[in-house]
């Protein structure tokens, strides 16, 4: 045994090349039959039963789908194996979630494959008992036409009150098949005889004596059965699998539905709610499927509007302008987009005969262009008259009717109605912004499909709120903005600035608020939305984006005095070498420096900004520690004071001093390497790489380093050489260090060890599953350029010798070096040189 993990193992047999690959195999053959037989939930015997002999065939059987390789297993026709598929079929899939898998085509194949005479199927143990026990109704299907009496008599009791008449009498031709006239006899003799059976339709056990009763039974039982009805296997599942309540059936491929129809008509599909369960609603399920008719989609909708509106892939028209719409029951924000893309709702009939209007608007599609040129349209009877557009959103809360006709009432001046010359309701603007909602989220969306005429002459009329709903949710052109800055001044860019940091700003809008320069506008930037660091340090400076400096503001101020230290402590250690006095205040007022280092970049940068007699103000805040204040009183009326203060900050930025700090154990408040870029401090990143190779860094620390994102690439290569264990998440620093892009998944080919912790980092790189947080290390090296370079370079050292792909893997679970010196020793062991 090699002990490899099954991924090793599978990767090393994709690696070789084919002939290789079939022979490591066939040497491996334990290894590889003990990971198929836990993929397949079979045991090993039956494996290999299945797979048959060679390499090859366990390649095969490795790469095969879990589907694919059961039913290949069921074709063989041995009851034991059969038995044990039944059991092995709800095992999870590899990669995917712990639902149960559905393999529809895994009895049909075990019934036809099986030889009814073997008692095997029939054994206390057998197949045929645990199906009894087991399958649920829409599983039995396939026995029905089974090859034996007494399931397919069992499956028909079970499910005949559910069977189409046409499947029913399939079932009744292949008992007669199976057991004669005086088989189907004894059936119904035992069903009326039974008073638990019921068959849901007396006339079948009419038909079915008669049948017996007749010289040729099954062609009388044939032309009893309707010609083209029902035949289709998989149409016939889902409807049972619907009537038995099962989740998310899978629409067949032919369906009828003048048959569903008459099933339905001859026993209703539920449509209430059962015990509690949504599934109680068996025609819901129905109406998930396309070309689902109307007739059936509102009979549910009737029953249940507000699911059906949801699940159903058509609503008919019907639905949206009836008496459930209007009481609220039906969820536009769901309906409206989808039907709308999809062509299945005009636009136009729905702008023109749905309501209530505000929810209408607040579900259209704005991103699909007919929706936006539609409604264009309607607008222009608004025109530029800021007059109906007040009177538009005045009344646009209690309108019932639709678009159209809430635009209509707004545009007519006839009208008896007050009509709106100033905006009702008018409320500020909040800090952080809210997205609108309910009328205000309407009238925005309206608002932006009017013409840019329109919009000029309306904006000058909106309270503060719109004002900001419009710069921060809205997308305005230029010259809309540039009218509503007109008509509200400075307060409505700093409301636009006022977004939280999840709300997108585009790069472009971004810029056009720094450059204003304005108080407000930057504190609210700062406050609300994650910009760069490097401006947070910009603008405690006081310089200008547009040139020159200023004090900082006591609005910028004031932030600094709100954030919240426990998470925005990085905000005031950007003003750490401001020096403008108000940012140090703060600084010392709410922070505790924990290195000596921040102290004295704090105090120089003071004395540089403000002379001596600012620097007096922060000792006299009696913040700092007492020696400090001591020994910088000192300076502070000494000719080269300035001069000594930075050349006791030069030696605490030492970078020796750096280094004894940065190996101290963590304390309670985190690790080091933290405490000192949580103060600001830069790491002098070349020295500490020298540190780590001659030793003197702490293993700790070096850990620690690893993990920041501005860590250099020469000190992470090194640090691969003790790569640590691979978690269940991505936060390692390898993992870090690949998304970032800082390390290629050929560094750890080459340098990471243990091998077998340079494996688990690749395996997680190749997993489909990381994709998405891998993209960075993605662009550095593709996927499949990292198997070729790994194909390359075991070919290279392991060649076609599956001897030393053998080798390879025994020796990686304890191997201490790279993947790369893993390869090449495995092939000097087996090709020792001369």
């Amino acid at each position: 045994m090699t002990h490899s993990s099954p991924a090793a193992l599978r990767l090393a047999l994709r690696l070789a090349a084919p002939d290789t690959a079939d022979a490591l195999a066939e040497r491996l053959r334990p290894d590889l039959l003990a990971a198929l037989s836990n993929r397949f939930g079979l045991p090993e015997e039956m494996v290999e039963a299945v797979t048959g002999p060679g390499g090859a065939a366990l390649r095969a059987a490795l790469d095969a789908g879990p589907e694919a390789f059961l039913i290949r297993a069921a074709e063989t026709g041995d009851p034991v194996i059969a038995r044990a598929l039944w059991k092995a079929r709800y095992r999870p899939a590899p990669q995917q979630s712990r639902r149960a898998r559905d393999l529809p085509d895994l009895l049909p194949a075990i019934l036809r494959a099986a030889d009814p005479t073997d008692p095997r199927w029939e054994d206390e143990d057998g197949l045929v008992p645990l199906l009894q026990d087991e399958a649920s109704g829409f599983e039995l299907l396939p026995a029905l036409t089974g090859p034996f009496p007494q399931l397919l008599s069992f499956a028909l009791v079970r499910l005949a009150p559910f069977l189409p008449l046409p499947a029913a009498l399939d079932a009744c031709v292949a008992l007669v098949q199976l057991a004669g006239a005086e088989g189907l006899l004894a059936f119904a003799d035992g069903v009326e005889r039974a008073p638990d059976f019921d068959l849901g339709r007396p006339e079948l056990l009419e038909v079915m004596r008669a049948a017996a009763a007749d010289a040729d039974p099954e062609a009388f039982l044939r032309e009893r059965r309707p010609a083209g009805e029902w035949t289709d296997p998989a149409a016939l599942r889902a409807l049972l699998m619907v009537r038995n309540g099962a989740d998310a059936v899978a629409k067949p491929a032919a369906l009828d539905w003048d048959l569903v129809r008459r099933e339905h008509a001859r026993l209703p599909f539920e449509t209430g709610r059962t015990g509690g369960r949504q599934s109680g609603n068996r025609l819901s399920q129905l109406t998930r499927w396309e070309g689902c008719p109307d007739d059936l989609v509102m009979e549910c909708f009737r029953a249940d509007p507000w699911r059906t509106s949801r699940g159903a892939a058509e609503l008919p028209f019907e639905a949206l302008v009836g008496p459930e719409a209007a009481a609220g029951k039906v969820p536009f924000g769901e309906v409206l987009g989808r039907s709308i893309r999809t062509g299945r709702l005009p636009v136009e009939r729905v702008l023109a005969e749905v309501g209530p209007a505000t929810e209408v608007l607040n579900a259209l599609p704005y991103d699909h262009e007919p929706t936006r040129k539609a409604l264009a349209g309607l607008l222009d009877r608004l025109g530029t008259d800021p007059v109906n557009w007040l009177t538009c959103y005045a009344r646009m809360g209690r309108a019932r009717g639709s678009v159209a006709e809430l635009i209509d009432d707004a545009a007519s001046a006839g009208s008896a109605k007050k009509r709106s010359t100033t905006w009702p309701r008018p409320l500020e603007a909040v800090l952080p912004a809210t997205p609108p909602e309910a009328s205000r989220a309407a009238f925005l969306s309206l608002f932006q499909c009017a013409s840019e005429e329109a919009q000029i002459a309306v904006v000058p009329h909106f309270d503060p709120r719109a004002v900001q709903h419009l710069l921060v949710y809205g997308d305005p052109a230029p010259a809309v903005r540039d009218a509503v800055v007109a008509a509200h001044g400075v307060s409505a860019q700093a409301a636009q600035a006022a977004q939280a940091a999840t709300t997108a700003l585009s790069p472009e809008k971004l810029a056009y608020l720094l450059d204003l320069d304005e108080p407000q506008v930057d504190a609210n930037l700062f406050f609300h939305r994650g910009i760069d660091q490097r401006e947070r340090e910009r603008m405690l400076a006081g310089r200008l984006r547009g040139g020159g400096t200023r004090t900082v503001p006591e609005e910028l101020l004031n932030v600094l005095r709100e954030a919240h230290l426990s998470h925005h402590r990085h905000w005031l250690i950007a003003g750490l070498d401001s020096g403008d006095l108000g940012v140090a205040r703060t600084i010392v007022g709410r922070l505790k420096l924990r290195v000596p280092a921040a102290r004295l970049r704090l105090l120089v940068a003071v004395w540089e900004r403000g002379g001596p007699d600012a620097v007096r103000e922060i000792l006299a805040m009696d913040r700092l520690p007492l020696t400090l204040r001591r020994q910088t009183e000192k300076l502070l009326d000494v000719p080269d004071g300035l001069d000594r203060l930075r050349a006791r900050l030069a030696a605490e930025e030492d970078p020796a001093k750096l280094l004894a700090f940065l190996n101290k154990a963590p304390g309670y408040d985190g690790d080091q390497a933290s405490k000192l870029t949580g103060d600001g401090i830069p790491l002098p990143w070349p020295d500490l790489v020298a540190a780590h190779r001659s030793g003197t860094l702490a293993p700790s620390a070096a850990k620690d380093l690893a993990e920041l994102a501005d860590c250099p690439r020469e000190l992470l290569l090194e640090l691969l050489s003790s790569t640590p264990e691979l978690g269940r998440s991505n936060l390692s620093w390898p993992q870090l260090a690949l998304r970032r892009g800082t390390l290629t998944p050929e560094d750890v080919l080459n340098r990471a060890a243990p091998a077998r912790q340079g494996l688990a980092h690749l395996l997680r790189l190749l997993n489909s599953a990381d994709r998405q947080a891998n993209q960075r290390a993605a662009r550095q090296m593709d996927r499949q350029e990292l198997r070729t370079r790994a194909a390359a370079l075991t070919a290279e050292h392991l060649g076609s010798d599956p001897e030393a792909w053998a080798v390879c893997l025994q020796l990686l679970p304890t191997f201490a070096g790279t993947l790369t010196e893993l390869f090449a020793t495995a092939a000097a062991i087996v090709r020792p040189p001369a």
